[in-house]
């Protein structure tokens, strides 16, 4: 790819990974690059930004020895999907702008980047009778999931990824159409991964509660002086519901005793005797008859 096509503005992970694909596999038919050698890969000055790194292998080796390339380090009985005669690797190390990039592509919420993003990618490397630099050179699948992919990130952070501020970091698997995966370290600095993709470490952010005035808009003194206020009408209202059951159950009361006294009245007749009203009864005694021969005896 020539100087020119490479200035653009990349705002895709996706377009960057082809961008630094096609520029690092041109390089192979100006450069006398050995196999199984790391070599740098001077990028044009608008992806300075990056630091990419080569490599390339025979597909039958790279799965029966493995092998190491910068903080990447492949297990015996990797395997290559598909298998062509030569495999080109490329490792990717994204500055803080990319890194950022690639982290806003994802969705990661609660979580912060604390190392740059670092990532492995396989190409095909053609064979020894054609040139590798095709309009075309399509990306291999890496798979290690017997043994997985080592990811060291000891020279790439100077942070003490065992304890950040006491909380341990976690490792970010940033995989294709968008999917990340978040797992432990296996030891301080090292990550696993069982494919080709980008890493780095995350940590979590824990975010505090927001104030009362920013949920609701209102101060504190506010929401105390209301609160009070609801209180004191709920004892108010308390205080009533109370009043109305005392006069309520007064008023039975009494509703009975009038009714008890009314079956009294009517059993015993009541009459009045100046202002006190007193029970009488209908007269039974004989009614007393003057005699008129009745005369008085003479003394």
């Amino acid at each position: 790819m020539t100087e020119g096509k490479t200035v653009i503005n990349i705002r895709s992970p996706r377009i960057l990974d082809l961008v630094v694909r096609d520029y690092t596999v041109g390089l192979f038919d100006k450069n006398n690059f050995q196999t199984g050698v790391v070599s740098n890969v001077q990028l044009p000055s608008n992806l300075s930004g990056i630091k990419v790194d080569t490599a390339r292998f025979r597909c039958g080796s790279l799965r029966r020895y493995g092998a190491r390339v910068k903080e990447f380090y492949l297990r015996k009985g990797v395997q290559i999907t598909p298998c062509v005669e030569r495999v080109i690797l490329i490792i990717q190390e994204l500055g803080l702008n990319l890194s950022n990039m690639y982290y806003d592509n994802y969705n990661l919420q609660g979580y912060q980047l604390v190392t740059p993003i670092i990532g492995l990618l396989a190409y095909n490397g053609g064979d020894d009778y054609q040139n590798v630099s095709r309009p075309d050179p399509f990306e291999l699948r890496i798979i290690a999931d017997k043994d997985p992919i080592k990811v060291d990130f000891t020279n790439v952070s100077r942070i003490d990824s065992r304890s950040i501020k006491g909380i341990m970091p976690y490792c970010a698997n940033f995989e294709g159409k968008g999917k990340v995966t978040l797992t432990s370290m296996v030891s301080p600095h090292v990550c696993e991964a069982k494919r080709q993709g980008h890493i780095g470490l995350v940590i979590e952010v824990t975010r505090p509660s927001p104030p009362v005035e920013y949920t609701k808009g209102i101060s504190r003194w506010k929401i105390a002086l209301g609160s009070s206020v609801g209180a004191a009408l709920g004892a108010f209202l308390l205080g009533l519901l109370l009043i109305a059951m005392l006069v309520k159950a007064k008023k039975r009361s009494k509703l009975e005793e009038m009714v008890r006294r009314a079956y009294e009245e009517e059993a015993l007749q009541v009459s009045m005797v100046g202002h006190v009203r007193a029970p009488t009864a209908p007269p039974t005694r004989t009614v007393p008859i003057i005699e008129h021969d009745y005369r008085p005896p003479y003394f």
